[in-house]
């Protein structure tokens, strides 16, 4: 007898909030990354992001707190949310893995998939639709990918070394972690309690063809919020989508 296939679509989410951001200084001088606004919107990173996941069938959330906990905490708690958020605090240092798996620990439906996203990522795209690509390929876990655009001019050459054309900010070649993951129920067991999961579980799992990478759509809004040059361009990309 075959057990059931899990739910296609997840309702049930981890946001990882508890990176210092101190490259996005002096925005998280008074804030974690995720409480800081994207300009235009009045809107926290985070608060964006609970309404993309509310928005794709999403009913419970885990957030997972660190840096200036108080303040996401507080938002949090006054901010009129579209779903119900549960907030956790390591009480030490855990690790990516670690820390990831205690925030599953605390997820309502343990036998069932959830999503997961960094807190730092601002993004638009069918998590349906993703949802249903992980649970074609078996996997235990699938990550989003994204092909980001080169922030220098590329030049193309010819064998011979004439330079043929200059291509500015290009798509890279090569495509990332866009930091938004579909995990199979059992996927939670197989995290480290102290750690990094993308040095132990994820390289596994490729091994074990476990492991998912579904692109991101042509056209799918993504960007993660690292710099105050990031704030900067999606408040352009932002103004740029109004027009």
């Amino acid at each position: 007898m075959t057990a059931a296939p899990e739910a296609a679509h997840p309702t049930q989410a981890v946001i990882l909030a508890g990176g210092q951001g101190s490259r996005l200084r002096p925005y998280t001088d008074d804030r974690p990354k995720p409480m800081v606004e994207i300009p235009g919107t009045g809107t926290p990173i985070i608060g964006h992001q609970l309404s993309w996941l509310a928005a794709e069938g999403v009913t419970d959330a885990v957030v997972s707190c660190g840096h200036l906990a108080e303040v996401l905490k507080d938002w949090l708690d006054s901010a009129d949310l579209p779903l119900n958020v549960t907030t956790v605090v390591e009480k030490e240092p855990l690790g990516r893995g670690g820390g990831l798996k205690f925030a599953a620990a605390h997820l309502p439906h343990a036998d069932r998939p959830w999503y997961a996203t960094n807190g730092d990522i601002w993004t638009r795209f069918s998590l349906r639709d993703m949802a249903a690509f992980h649970a074609e390929r078996d996997a235990h876990a699938t990550l989003a990918l994204a092909r980001p655009r080169i922030p220098w001019g590329a030049v193309e050459t010819d064998a011979f070394g004439h330079i043929t054309d200059f291509i500015e900010s290009p798509p890279s070649p090569y495509l990332i972690n866009a930091g938004v993951y579909v995990f199979s129920s059992a996927f939670a067991t197989l995290l480290p309690d102290l750690g990094d999961h993308e040095r132990t579980t994820f390289p596994r799992l490729a091994r074990e063809k476990k492991l998912a990478g579904f692109p991101l759509p042509q056209g799918a809004y993504w960007r993660a919020i690292d710099t105050a040059k990031d704030l900067t361009e999606a408040a352009k990309e932002l103004a740029a989508q109004a027009h």
